[in-house]
C-alpha cells in the first residue's frame, strides 16, 4: 500500500466517524422500520415471486406435520403464460382486469367528486358544522366488516331495506347481489360509502390551506363563483389531490374485504385480488402458484401506474 493511499484513507475513515457520530441516533430510530418492513413485507413478497415461477400447490408444498418434504418444480414463466393467455382455466385475466379498471376508477371518481363537494359544503361557516363533520366521518370509523355485512342485509332480495323501499315507491326491486352486473354497481355503492369520509377530511385540509387572500382578489376582479372553483380551488388543492388519488387507487384496487364481505364468491363482482385469494385458500388443491402469479402481476400493473401517474404529475410540475 502506498503511502498516498494510507494518507487519503485516514481522512476518510475521520469523516465517517463524525458522520457517524452525528448521525447514529436517526440510524438507530430507522432501523426496527427497515426490520419490519423486511420481514413483514420483502420476504413474503420475495417468496410469492418465487412461487409464481414453481408449480407449488397445496400437495407439493413442504408440510412438516406430515413428515412431507416439498415437491413442487420451477416451470419458469409457464404460469404467467397461461394467466396471460386468458384461459377460463386460469381465471379469464383479461375480463377481471377490466373489471377491476371499471371497479377501481368508478370508485375514486365518485369517492373525489363528493368527497369534494362535501368539502366544499363543510369549509362553510353554517350551523351545526361540527355535528356534521362527525356524522360524515362515521361511515370511515366503523369497522368495514360491520358495515359491509350491514350493506349485505340491506341489499338482501327478500328481506332487504333497499327493496322495500323500492315497493313502496310502486318499484319492483332486484336481487342486487345475484348473478347479474348489478353486483358490481351494487359493491360499488358500498365501497363509495366507505371511502368517501377519508377523500372528504383529506380535501377539507385542503382547502382550508388555501389563503382567502386568493378568493377575495379573485372576487374584487370580478370572477364568478364557478371561475374562483376553477382558478383559484382546483389549483390550491392539486397537490392533495394528486396525493388521495393515488392512494385511492392503489387501496381500491386491492380492496378486498368489500367485495369478498358483500358479494361473496360471485363471479360477477370477481376482481383481480379476490381471484387471487379464491386460488390460494379455495379449491380441492389450493393453487399457491396461481395465486402468487397474481399476486405479482398486481403489483405491477400498480407499479406501472403509479410510474405513469408520477411521471405525469412531473411533466405538470406536481412533483411529490
Amino acid at each position: 500500500m502506498s503511502v498516498t493511499t494510507v494518507v487519503a484513507a485516514g481522512p476518510r475513515r475521520s469523516q465517517i466517524r463524525r458522520w457517524l457520530d452525528r448521525y447514529w441516533w436517526a440510524y438507530a430510530m430507522t432501523l426496527p422500520v427497515v426490520v419490519v418492513v423486511g420481514v413483514l413485507v420483502l420476504v413474503p413478497l420475495a417468496q410469492g415471486v418465487y412461487f409464481s415461477v414453481t408449480d407449488v400447490n397445496e400437495n407439493t408444498i413442504a408440510n412438516p406435520v406430515l413428515n412431507r418434504p416439498a415437491s413442487y418444480e420451477f416451470v419458469g414463466l409457464d404460469n404467467y403464460t397461461n394467466v396471460l393467455s386468458g384461459d377460463p382455466n386460469y381465471g379469464s385475466f383479461w375480463t377481471m382486469l377490466v373489471r377491476t379498471m371499471i371497479w377501481t376508477f368508478s370508485c375514486v371518481a365518485l369517492h373525489y367528486v363528493i368527497g369534494l363537494g362535501l368539502a366544499l359544503l363543510l369549509n362553510r361557516v353554517v350551523a351545526l358544522r361540527g355535528l356534521y363533520r362527525v356524522l360524515l366521518i362515521l361511515p370511515w370509523a366503523v369497522p368495514a366488516f360491520i358495515s359491509a355485512f350491514a350493506w349485505r342485509y340491506m341489499f338482501n332480495a327478500d328481506f332487504g331495506i333497499i327493496n322495500a323501499g323500492l315497493e313502496a315507491l310502486g318499484i319492483d326491486g332486484a336481487v342486487w347481489l345475484g348473478q347479474s352486473n348489478l353486483v358490481l354497481f351494487s359493491v360499488i355503492i358500498v365501497n363509495v360509502w366507505l371511502g368517501v369520509p377519508f377523500m372528504m377530511l383529506a380535501l377539507l385540509g385542503g382547502l382550508q390551506s388555501i389563503p382567502a387572500d386568493l378568493y377575495e382578489a379573485a372576487e374584487i376582479d370580478g370572477a364568478s363563483p364557478w371561475q374562483r372553483f376553477v382558478e383559484v380551488t382546483l389549483p390550491g388543492l392539486r397537490s392533495i389531490s394528486s396525493t388521495v388519488i393515488l392512494l385511492g387507487v392503489i387501496w381500491t384496487f386491492n380492496m378486498f374485504p368489500v367485495i369478498y364481505l358483500v358479494a361473496g364468491n360471485n363471479p360477477n363482482s370477481r376482481i383481480l385480488i379476490t381471484y387471487a385469494f379464491e386460488r390460494f385458500f379455495s379449491g380441492a388443491s389450493r393453487d399457491y402458484a396461481i395465486a402468487s402469479t397474481y399476486g405479482v402481476l398486481v403489483l405491477s400493473v400498480l407499479l406501472v401506474f403509479a410510474t405513469g401517474y408520477r411521471h405525469a404529475l412531473r411533466r405538470r410540475g406536481d412533483v411529490w
